[in-house]
């Protein structure tokens, strides 16, 4: 009996992820834009992302911003990776700073980073991919190290 319980929920909730997911995409088909895939392959978010590849993108980042929209978010792309470190100088609103290495895989996040704050904050690893989205999309969406960031849209590459 639990077994068909069981069955019968998995046909039920499984093409409600698949719409989700395609939902999810169809929000990014005018733009660059970020998926997040866990460990298991199951997709947790998407994010319609601003590039930043060059120095002085990187430098601005998200600073003077004062809202970002729900499921967005801006991607550092950095010419290779190594340790990267941020600060919330002139950043009004809170942030989670998610940090992938070369392969797009998650080695670590700094959760709700502090508006306006000077101090330098980073993971252990090297990250060449970061992702800055509101405080809470990590929590909200089951995001943590393993998972992986997958790109469509643009090159994840800088023309550095």
């Amino acid at each position: 009996m639990e077994k068909d319980f069981y069955r019968s929920l998995r046909v039920r909730v499984g093409p409600l992820v698949l719409v989700a997911a395609v939902l999810a995409l169809l929000g990014c088909a005018r733009g660059p834009c970020v998926s997040i895939v866990g460990a298991d392959g199951k997709p947790l978010a998407t994010v319609a992302v601003e590039v930043a590849s060059t120095g002085p993108q990187r430098e601005l980042g998200l600073m003077y911003r004062k809202h970002l929209d729900d499921n967005a978010g801006m991607i550092f792309v950095f010419p290779k990776a190594a340790p990267q470190n941020f600060w919330m100088h002139n950043t009004p609103i809170p942030l989670d700073m998610i940090f992938a290495d070369a392969a797009g895989r998650i080695i670590g996040i700094v959760a709700n980073a502090e508006p306006f704050n000077d101090k330098v904050v980073g993971v252990d690893g090297s990250s060449q991919y970061v992702l800055e989205v509101n405080g809470g999309f990590c929590a909200k969406n089951g995001i943590k190290a393993g998972d992986k960031m997958d790109f469509s849209g643009f090159s994840p590459h800088t023309s550095e």
